[in-house]
């Protein structure tokens, strides 16, 4: 295993696999972590590695300062994850893993004239969308809270751990304070294709406002819907994972074409 599998602390490796054609990097909803992905491997086709990022202030960086502002986290991740880079590589984030992902395509676009093979966005309307739903990072703890109950995102069992809240509350308001003041910046579209992923029952990315991420890219766009709330990718993880097995399987060979066979 190459030592470089190790020596970030951004990018996990679950299952390393230096032989795959293909590196799928994954960004975690608000107050989620890299663990999340963790199974993802055991799905998809084996010659994808998967390579969940991990945020500060969260798993195993629980004592790193969380990041506040989108430019300056992207701008973090694009150097972090730049090594990992000399391969193809797609990218899949959930809610504020999307705007991650986004915002850090355009990024590396600037920055390094690359750009993934494929993005993968899911549960969040389109960045250039605006989003109609009241800010909640400035509440006080109690009604901060009973916001995150109410988005059905954090288990019962921590909502209700006062010691283990107090010490999430600093990195789950950050992360909201993240969202909530992105500042959206028209630019070209990416030239890579899109394919966003809904839930039937999520109220906040309807089918329409996933559907405005076509005009975020310049090659193919698709969408696929599952049954349940905002956060299908778990209760729907086993049909969602099946799509994207199909959509990256078809991937691969473009990227990585056959070789021709030579008998004799």
């Amino acid at each position: 295993m190459n030592a470089k599998h190790f020596s970030n602390p951004w990018v996990m490796f679950p299952k390393p696999n230096p032989q795959a054609s293909l590196r799928l990097f994954c960004f975690p909803y608000a107050g989620g972590k890299a663990l999340t992905f963790r199974t993802w491997t055991s799905s998809l086709p084996q010659n994808i590695e998967v390579c969940p990022i991990e945020l500060p202030g969260r798993g195993v960086r629980l004592m790193d300062k969380p990041f506040t502002e989108m430019s300056l986290l992207t701008e973090a991740i694009a150097e972090a994850i730049y090594p990992y880079l000399d391969k193809p590589f797609a990218f899949f984030g959930h809610s504020m893993g999307t705007l991650i992902s986004f915002d850090l395509a355009r990024k590396i676009r600037k920055k390094y004239s690359l750009f993934p093979a494929h993005l993968f966005v899911s549960g969040r309307g389109a960045p250039h969308v605006p989003d109609d739903v009241s800010p909640i990072h400035a509440l006080s703890e109690l009604e901060f809270i009973e916001e995150l109950r109410r988005l059905n995102g954090t288990p019962k069992a921590i909502l209700e751990n006062n010691e283990l809240m107090q010490l999430l509350l600093p990195m789950l308001r950050a992360d909201f304070t993240m969202i909530e003041n992105y500042l959206y910046l028209p630019e070209l579209p990416l030239n890579c294709s899109i394919t966003a992923f809904g839930g039937l029952q999520d109220s906040r990315s309807t089918c329409d406002r996933l559907e405005y991420w076509r005009e975020q890219t310049s090659a193919d766009f698709s969408l696929h819907m599952f049954p349940g709330d905002h956060f299908f990718l778990h209760s729907a993880e086993s049909l969602l994972l099946e799509t994207l097995s199909r959509k990256l399987a078809l991937l691969t060979p473009k990227v990585f074409p056959q070789q021709p066979v030579i008998l004799g």
